[in-house]
């Protein structure tokens, strides 16, 4: 079923979201400052084409903390807010059930992805 879920949803726009990271990515790799952002972004981009399956796992300490907030102000709000709006999109229906509930996992990564480690 993972694979058949991860499928569906390249193909109706997890590939144009992890594109979109990737540009994302690049943009924050320009300077050396942004690198750090940048890599998060990366990771967000490889997790977009196929979040099923996989697990988040919250911790890190203070500079996470640090992060999160300048991640937060740079590209976190508009990508949780639309991962948030697919999501409720998704849950109108019950064979979007599962979509929606993988783009509301999305969103809360894309709020706070420093110290956040993808499990399997």
């Amino acid at each position: 079923m993972r694979l058949i879920g991860n499928i569906v949803w390249m193909l109706f726009g997890g590939i144009f979201t992890a594109i979109y990271w990737f540009l994302v990515g690049c943009l924050f790799s320009i300077t050396i400052i942004g690198i750090p952002l940048g890599r998060q972004a990366f990771k967000m981009a490889s997790l977009t084409l196929a979040p099923f399956g996989k697990s988040i796992e919250y911790g890190g300490g203070a500079p996470s903390l640090i992060a999160n907030v300048i991640w937060l102000l740079c590209a976190g709000l508009p990508m949780a807010a639309s991962y948030l709006i697919a999501g409720v999109i998704n849950c109108i229906t019950i064979i979007g059930i599962p979509f929606g509930l993988q783009s509301f996992k999305m969103a809360k990564l894309s709020l706070l992805p420093f110290g956040a480690r993808v499990l399997g």
